[in-house]
């Protein structure tokens, strides 16, 4: 059975985030590992020294919950096209963390479902995956550049925002 819709899962909850390394005293037994594999890539060495003059960034226009498989399939087509473009001339962070788990109540179709699934009852659903809560403005992606890029990046981000299921921003702001 494959992911439900993210629509499913688009509306701002209470967290559901509650784990201890101690296994009984976790509400949550079983998580679902985090789909993003990387949360920083580019030139470290640049980035720490401050040789960047600009940061691209891109924000949400209202609050929402933003599953993990969205922010990678995002992260992995801007880190392609910038790599290809740049080299080594950029330096993106993953600004969001996904520690919302999202549970999803599985239900029988067909026929003698009825006799098989328990309906509401004991509807609380398993862990099927996680996403991050975000507020109106919240950052998403930060990309460290110089001043020529941009309009480059603008272009990438362009093509990365078809991922992402929001009303989405750019900001740019200059480095002091």
């Amino acid at each position: 059975m494959g992911l439900r819709k993210g629509h499913c899962y688009t509306k701002v909850e209470r967290a559901y985030t509650r784990k201890s390394k101690v296994k009984s005293k976790s509400y949550i037994k079983t998580i679902p590992p985090k789909k993003i594999s990387r949360y920083f890539t580019g030139n470290i060495e640049a980035f720490n020294k401050g040789l960047f003059t600009h940061k691209v960034a891109i924000i949400t226009k209202n609050a929402l919950q933003l599953r993990d498989n969205a922010i990678e399939a995002a992260r992995q087509i801007i880190v392609r096209h910038l790599e290809a473009n740049l080299k080594k001339d950029f330096y993106l962070e993953v600004n969001a963390h996904p520690h919302h788990i999202l549970r999803e109540n599985k239900m029988l179709t067909g026929a003698g479902a009825d006799r098989m699934s328990t309906g509401m009852q004991l509807s609380f659903g398993t862990p099927i995956g996680t996403a991050a809560q975000l507020p109106a403005g919240g950052k998403i992606f930060s990309i460290y550049c110089f001043e020529k890029d941009i309009p480059l990046i603008r272009k990438i981000i362009t093509k990365a925002k078809s991922k992402l299921p929001m009303q989405k921003g750019i900001v740019v702001e200059k480095i002091k």
